[in-house]
C-alpha cells in the first residue's frame, strides 16, 4: 500500500492522473442535430490520416502520443482490426474529430480516442459525436462501455464523460517519458504541463 505524501517525478518524465469512467446500462439519449455543415461518417484510415488526425485533434493541445511512437506494424494491426472502428466528423471535406471504438475485449467496449479539433470545439459536435458513440457501442453485445482521461486532457472531459452517463471506477497515476523531450512532440506542445529535463 502506498503511503500519503508527496513523491518525486523524475527529469524527463510527466505525471497524470488517470481517472476510469464505465457505463454498464445505456446512458438516456440526449439528442442534438448535427451542427450545420458537418457530417458523421465511418472511415478506414490509412496510417497517415490517421495520425493526422491524431495529431490534431490531441497532439498539441493535450499531449496525445501514444499512438505516434507505436511502431507503424501495430498502428497497422490496430487500423485494419474489424473489431476496431474509426469515425469521424466532417466539415468541408476535412476530418474534424475522431471517434475509435474498440471491441477487442469480449462483452466490452473501450471508447479508445474520442476528441475535437479546435474547429468544431463549442460548436455542439462533441454531444452530437458522443451521442453516435454511445448508439454504436451498445449496438453490439456488451455489458460495458468505458474510458479513461487524464489530468493532461481538457479539464472539460471529464465532466462531459460523467454527464453523458460514464461513472468514475478507478483512478491511478500514470508517469512517462515527456514525448516532447524525444521529438514525439515539439517543445511547444501542452504548455499547461511543465517540462522537466
Amino acid at each position: 500500500m502506498m503511503e500519503d505524501g508527496l513523491y518525486d517525478i523524475p527529469p524527463g518524465k510527466v505525471a497524470a492522473v488517470m481517472t476510469h469512467l464505465e457505463m454498464l446500462t445505456p446512458a438516456p439519449e440526449r439528442p442534438v442535430p448535427a451542427p450545420k455543415g458537418v457530417t458523421f461518417e465511418q472511415i478506414k484510415p490509412d496510417l497517415d490520416r490517421y495520425r493526422d488526425l491524431f495529431k490534431r485533434v490531441g497532439s498539441f493541445d493535450w499531449l496525445w502520443h501514444g499512438r505516434l511512437k507505436m511502431k507503424e506494424a501495430d498502428l497497422n494491426a490496430i487500423l485494419n482490426d474489424p473489431k476496431v472502428a474509426f469515425y469521424t466528423l466532417s466539415k468541408n471535406g476535412k476530418d474534424e474529430a475522431l471517434l475509435e471504438l474498440d471491441f477487442r475485449q469480449d462483452g466490452a467496449c473501450e471508447l479508445a480516442y474520442f476528441g475535437l479539433t479546435a474547429n468544431l470545439i463549442g460548436s455542439g459536435a462533441g454531444r452530437f459525436l458522443m451521442n453516435k458513440a454511445i448508439s454504436l457501442a451498445w449496438a453490439q453485445d456488451i455489458s460495458r462501455f468505458h474510458v479513461h482521461t487524464c489530468t493532461m486532457d481538457s479539464p472539460q472531459a471529464l465532466p462531459f464523460y460523467i454527464r453523458s452517463g460514464f461513472t468514475p471506477c478507478d483512478l491511478k497515476v500514470e508517469i512517462g517519458d515527456d514525448p516532447r523531450l524525444d521529438g514525439t512532440l515539439p517543445r511547444s506542445a501542452a504548455t499547461h504541463v511543465p517540462i522537466f529535463d
